[in-house]
C-alpha cells in the first residue's frame, strides 16, 4: 500500500517541541520531540513491554520514560533503565526513524535508515531567491486514501467545477491535457490561449485583459505534488517562449502524508515572483488557498466514501491517463521494494540458519 522508502512531511517545525507529539505515518503510531538542543527525534510510538504508548509517557532531558512501568529509551530508540529489572531486558528498545528540516517542515524517512538522504527530499529551487515571495501554508487531514489525492492533483480539469470561484472558470473545462511521465513521477500540463483569468489570480496579475495560462501539475514519488501557474497576456505564452516582464508565476507545493487507509495528512505552501516580504498578500494568498483545499476535501471524502460504498462499477475517463499511469508506476515501485526486502529477510533467516543461530 505504502512505499517505504521515501520521504514524507511528519510536521511543520513549530508543531514539534519539547513535549511529547504522538503523528500516526503510513499505519505506523510515532513520537515526536526535540532534543534540549532543539534536534527533532522520531521514535516508534509504543513501549515494547505492553505497547503502552510512549507518547503517554515524559521527556527526561533528551530521553523518554514510558508512562507504566518507567522503560527509558534514547534517540536511538534504545533502553537505557528498565526499573525493577536486573539488567536491561533483550528486546528493550524501539525504532528510531531519520528526519530532516527543510522548508519549514520537518521530513522522516520510514524506510531503511542507511538509505535515507536529505537530497532526495523535493527542491525548492526559489525558496532563498528574494525576487520570490512566500506564504507558510496550512496542513489539513482529509479522510480518503491518499492516491485520491494524488489523482486529484493530476487532474487540471476539476478546477473548472470544483473551483470555479477561484481557481478554475469555463476555460478549464474541455483543453486537451499533455501526459509525461519520468522516473520521478508524472506531469499533466496544457496552455489554454487567449482566455479570460480565473477569479483567485485576477486580484495579483500585473496586466489587463485576457490571458495565455499554462497549467502544470506534477506528482513525484510517493506523493509529492508541483503545482504551476502560469498566466501572461494574450499572445505571450509558450513553453518555448521568453518571459513576459508581467508574467504571474505561482507554485504551489503540496505534501500528502498517508495516515492510514482512509486518512491523508495535506501539508503545503506556494511562491511566488511577486510581493516578496508582503504580508498582506501572503494572508490572501493562505485564506483564499485554504478556502480552496476545503473543497477538495469535501470532494475527496465524499469520492473515498462513494467508492468504498460502490454497487456497480466505476468507470476511467480521457482525463484519468495522469493518475492512472502513476498509480501504475507507483504500484510498481511498491512491489520492488516489497520484494526486495522479502529476499533479504529470507538471506539473513538463511544465515542465521547456517551459523545455527536459528534451529
Amino acid at each position: 500500500m505504502f512505499l517505504k522508502n521515501a520521504w514524507y512531511v511528519a510536521a511543520w517545525d513549530n508543531e514539534v517541541t519539547q513535549d511529547l507529539l504522538p503523528v500516526t505515518i503510513l499505519d505506523e503510531r510515532i513520537v515526536l520531540y526535540r532534543k534540549q538542543d532543539r534536534t527533532p527525534v522520531a521514535l516508534e510510538d509504543a513501549c515494547p513491554h505492553r505497547k503502552l504508548p510512549l507518547s503517554m509517557g515524559r521527556r527526561i532531558g533528551d530521553e523518554v520514560e514510558c508512562g507504566y512501568h518507567g522503560l527509558t529509551f534514547d534517540c536511538s530508540g534504545a533502553c537505557t533503565r528498565a526499573p525493577g529489572a536486573a539488567r536491561i531486558p533483550t528486546g528493550a528498545r524501539v525504532r528510531s526513524y531519520p528526519l530532516a528540516e527543510r522548508y519549514g517542515l520537518v521530513w522522516i524517512w520510514m524506510g531503511e535508515p542507511d538509505a535515507a538522504d536529505p537530497a532526495a527530499i523535493v527542491e525548492v529551487d526559489e525558496w532563498n531567491d528574494p525576487a520570490w515571495g512566500s506564504n507558510r501554508g496550512d496542513a489539513m487531514t482529509v479522510d480518503c486514501h491518499y492516491l485520491y489525492v494524488t489523482d486529484n492533483l493530476l487532474d487540471p480539469s476539476h478546477v473548472a467545477w470544483v473551483h470555479r470561484s477561484s481557481f478554475g472558470n469555463a476555460a478549464c473545462e474541455a483543453e486537451p491535457l499533455r501526459t509525461e511521465v519520468a522516473e520521478q513521477g508524472v506531469t499533466v500540463s496544457r496552455w489554454m490561449r487567449d482566455v479570460e483569468v480565473a477569479p483567485f489570480y485576477a486580484k495579483f496579475v500585473r496586466f489587463g485583459g485576457r490571458c495565455d495560462r499554462k497549467q502544470h501539475y506534477e506528482v513525484r514519488f510517493p506523493s509529492h505534488a508541483i503545482i504551476k501557474a502560469v498566466f501572461t497576456p494574450a499572445g505571450t505564452g509558450g513553453d518555448d517562449a521568453p518571459l513576459h516582464p508581467d508574467v504571474f508565476l505561482m507554485n504551489s507545493y503540496n505534501f500528502m502524508t498517508p495516515v492510514d487507509a482512509s486518512h491523508t495528512r495535506y501539508f503545503w505552501f506556494q511562491t511566488r515572483n511577486f510581493a516578496p516580504g508582503d504580508e498582506e498578500v501572503s494572508r490572501q494568498f493562505d485564506e483564499d488557498v485554504r478556502h480552496a483545499f476545503e473543497e477538495d476535501r469535501a470532494v475527496l471524502s465524499a469520492v473515498h466514501a462513494g467508492m468504498a460504498q460502490r454497487r456497480t462499477p466505476n468507470i476511467d475517463l480521457a482525463i484519468d491517463a495522469g493518475p492512472l499511469r502513476f498509480r501504475r508506476a507507483l504500484a510498481k515501485k511498491i512491489e520492488r521494494e516489497q520484494a526486495t526486502a522479502m529476499a533479504s529477510s529470507a538471506a539473513y533467516v538463511a544465515g542465521q540458519t547456517a551459523n545455527g543461530v536459528v534451529a
